[in-house]
C-alpha cells in the first residue's frame, strides 16, 4: 500500500499545483451565479453541452486555434459547478454523478473531433492512431476509479487525470492552429504514452487494495437452482470446472 499512496499523492501533475489557486477566482464566480438563480448542475449541463458542440465543429472543420480557445473557455465555465456547490455549503450525490457523467461526454467529444480532423480534413493516420488510444484511456482511467472505488477498493493515482489531458491536449491543438503542425502530434502521443502507464498504474494500485482479492460469496436468487435449469449468469460453474466467476457486474 505504501507504493499505492505514493502514487496517490503524486498524480495529477497539473491539476494539485494549481487547484488551491483556481478556487481563489472561481469561489467568487460562483457566488454571482447562485445570485443568478443558475444551480450547479445546470451549469454542468450548460458548460457540457456548449463545449460538446465547439469539439465536435470546430476541430472537424480544421478551427483548431479557435476551436482550443471556445473549448477551454467552457471547460473554465463547467468548472463553476463545483464553485457553486461550495458557496451553498455543499453538493449532491445526484450533481457529484453528472459530473462525472458530463466530464466523460466532453473528453469524448474532444478526442472524437481531432479524430474527425486528423481522419478526414486533414488524414494523418498516425495522428489517427494516438487520438484513439486516448480516447479509450480517458474512459478506461476514470471508470477503473468509478469501479474500484464502489467495490470498496483504492483507484486513484497514476501519472495523467483529467486536468492533465485537457491541457495536454488543448496546448497542442492551439500551438497547430497557430503554425506549429507538429505539436499536436507530439501533444497527443505523449498523452497516448501516458495514458496507457496510467491505467497500468491504477489497475496495479487496485490490485494492491486490501481485500481485492477476497472472493466473492455467491448468493443464489430465490428459485434458481441446477435442476431447473435456470441460467445464473457467471454465477454457478458447472461441475469439475475448478472455480467460481464472480457476476458480471462484480469483474
Amino acid at each position: 500500500m505504501r507504493r499505492t499512496a505514493r502514487w496517490g499523492r503524486n498524480s495529477a501533475m497539473l491539476s494539485i499545483l494549481g487547484r488551491a489557486s483556481v478556487s481563489k477566482v472561481t469561489l467568487p464566480m460562483g457566488r454571482a451565479l447562485l445570485r443568478t438563480g443558475l444551480t450547479p448542475d445546470s451549469v454542468t449541463v450548460i458548460g457540457t453541452l456548449a463545449g460538446v458542440a465547439a469539439a465536435l465543429t470546430l476541430f472537424p472543420m480544421g478551427h483548431l486555434f479557435v476551436g482550443t480557445l471556445v473549448i477551454w473557455l467552457f471547460v473554465m465555465f463547467d468548472m463553476l459547478d463545483g464553485a457553486m456547490a461550495r458557496a451553498r455549503g455543499g453538493g449532491t450525490r445526484f450533481g457529484a454523478v453528472l459530473d462525472a457523467t458530463c466530464d466523460r461526454v466532453a473528453d469524448g467529444a474532444i478526442f472524437a473531433g481531432l479524430a474527425w480532423w486528423c481522419a478526414v480534413t486533414e488524414p494523418h493516420h498516425l495522428l489517427l492512431v494516438a487520438t484513439l488510444i486516448c480516447l479509450v484511456t480517458s474512459q478506461v482511467i476514470s471508470y477503473a476509479k468509478a469501479r474500484a472505488e464502489a467495490s470498496g477498493l483504492y483507484g486513484d493515482g497514476g501519472l495523467i487525470e483529467r486536468p492533465d489531458r485537457l491541457i495536454i491536449v488543448l496546448v497542442g491543438t492551439g500551438l497547430t492552429g497557430l503554425g506549429l503542425w507538429w505539436a499536436v502530434h507530439v501533444a497527443m502521443w505523449f498523452l497516448a504514452i501516458a495514458s496507457v502507464i496510467t491505467v497500468g498504474q491504477r489497475m496495479w494500485s487496485i490490485a494492491q487494495s486490501p481485500g481485492a482479492r477476497d472472493l466473492i460469496p455467491i448468493t443464489p436468487k430465490p428459485g434458481d437452482t441446477a435442476e431447473t435449469g435456470t441460467d445464473l449468469g457467471d454465477s454457478d460453474p458447472p461441475a469439475g470446472s475448478g472455480g467460481q466467476n464472480p457476476p458480471a457486474g462484480q469483474r
